[in-house]
C-alpha cells in the first residue's frame, strides 16, 4: 500500500514538471505593436544645403548735395510725412532743401531764355546759309552759340535737382535720420537710405565635392529660420571656376525671389539647391532602414500579420527621404514604427 501512494506521488510530480516545460501557446503567439504607411508614389528632390546671409538687390545711401533748409515731403499713398519703412517708387521726391540764394545764383530763367536766343538764330543763320546770305564760319558760330547755351541751361536743371533728395529706384526707406523741420542742413549728410529687397541675393561657399553637382540656373528653396512656414524660390546665378586653396570651397551667388517682403536684408537663411529630382516614385523615410550582411532592408506586413523583410536597392535621397529603385511597389504596407526589434516573420499587431 505504501508503494502504490509512493507512485501515485511521483506520477503528480512527473505530470507538473512535465506542464512547467511545456512552451505556452500564448507567449508564442505574442504580437509586437507597430505602426504602418501604405507605400505610394511622389516626388523627391536630392538637394545640396548652404547657408548664408540675405542682402538686398538694390541698396543706397542719400545725401545733402547742398546746403538748405530741411523739408520732408508727404507720402502721396499715406498722406504723411514719409517715415522708415515705407515704399517709394523711382523718380519719386522724399526730401526738398530751400536755398533762395542758392537758386538765385542758378540763374535758370536767363539761361532759358539764352538758349531760346541761341537756337533761333542758329535757325535764322541757317536759313541764310541756305540762300547764300551768310558764309560758312557765321553759320558755324551760331550753332556754337546755341550749344553752349544748352550745355549751360542744363547744367543749372542738374544743379536745381541737388535741391531734391530723389529716390533713384523703387525700394523701401530702411534709414531716416531726424531734421527738425525748416533747420538749416548742411551739404554732406545723410538723408535717407533705401534698399530694394523684391529680390534678393545670398553669397554662398559650398565643398570642392560639389563643384560637379551644382550648376548655373538650378532652382533653390529658400527657408529661414524665423518664417518656418514659408520657402521661397531662388536659384543659381553665378559660381565661381576656381577652388580655394585655404578653404577648399568655390563661391557662387544665389538669386531670391521675395515679392511679399517677407525676407528682409540680414536674415540668415538656409538654401536647399535641388541637384536631382524624380516624380512619381516609391518614397519611403529615410530613418526606417535597416543594415545587414545582405544590406539594406525594411519590414512590411505581409500574410497572416507577420513582418517581411524586404532587401531593397536605395536611390536619390535628401536629409529626410530617399528613392527606393527595387523591393518595393505601390500598396506595400510598410512598418515605421516598432520596426526596431523585428525579425522576419515575427507576428504583428497594427495599431494607430
Amino acid at each position: 500500500m505504501k508503494n502504490i501512494k509512493f507512485l501515485y506521488l511521483a506520477i503528480i510530480v512527473a505530470s507538473a514538471i512535465s506542464c512547467n516545460n511545456q512552451p505556452s501557446s500564448e507567449s508564442s503567439d505574442l504580437a509586437v505593436p507597430v505602426s504602418v504607411e501604405t507605400v505610394k508614389l511622389k516626388s523627391i528632390q536630392q538637394f545640396i544645403t548652404t547657408t548664408g546671409t540675405a542682402k538686398a538687390k538694390s541698396e543706397t545711401e542719400l545725401t545733402s548735395e547742398i546746403e538748405g533748409d530741411y523739408q520732408l515731403q508727404v507720402n502721396p499713398k499715406t498722406g504723411r510725412k514719409f517715415k522708415l519703412g515705407d515704399r517709394v517708387e523711382k523718380g519719386q521726391t522724399i526730401i526738398k532743401f530751400e536755398n533762395e540764394e542758392y537758386l538765385n545764383g542758378l540763374t535758370i530763367d536767363s539761361k532759358k531764355l539764352n538758349l531760346e536766343i541761341s537756337q533761333q538764330e542758329y535757325e535764322k543763320q541757317k536759313s541764310l546759309y541756305e540762300k547764300g546770305g551768310v558764309t560758312l564760319r557765321e553759320l558755324r558760330n551760331s550753332e556754337v552759340s546755341s550749344i553752349n547755351a544748352q550745355y549751360e541751361f542744363e547744367r543749372a536743371q542738374i544743379q536745381l535737382a541737388k535741391m531734391q533728395v530723389v529716390a533713384p529706384f523703387a525700394g523701401v526707406i530702411v534709414e531716416l535720420p531726424y531734421y527738425t523741420e525748416g533747420v538749416r542742413v548742411p551739404s554732406g549728410q545723410t538723408m535717407v537710405k533705401l534698399m530694394s529687397y523684391d529680390q534678393m541675393y545670398v553669397e554662398i561657399n559650398l565643398p570642392e565635392k560639389n563643384i560637379s553637382e551644382v550648376q548655373v540656373g538650378q532652382n533653390v528653396l529658400i527657408t529661414n529660420y524665423t518664417l518656418t512656414q514659408d520657402t521661397l524660390p531662388g536659384r543659381v546665378t553665378e559660381l565661381s571656376p576656381v577652388i580655394s586653396d585655404e578653404t577648399r570651397t568655390f563661391a557662387g551667388k544665389l538669386q531670391i525671389d521675395n515679392p511679399e517682403l517677407k525676407l528682409r536684408p540680414g536674415m540668415f537663411i538656409k538654401a536647399n539647391i535641388i541637384t536631382a529630382q524624380k516624380d512619381s516614385v516609391v518614397v519611403i523615410p529615410k530613418d526606417i532602414i535597416l543594415s545587414g550582411s545582405r544590406g539594406k532592408y525594411v519590414f512590411v506586413v505581409g500574410r497572416n500579420s507577420s513582418a517581411d523583410d524586404r532587401r531593397i536597392t536605395t536611390g536619390i535621397s535628401n536629409q529626410d527621404e530617399i528613392e527606393i529603385v527595387e523591393g518595393l511597389a505601390p500598396n506595400d504596407r510598410l512598418i515605421i514604427k516598432g520596426f526596431e526589434t523585428l525579425r522576419d516573420n515575427s507576428k504583428v499587431k497594427v495599431i494607430l
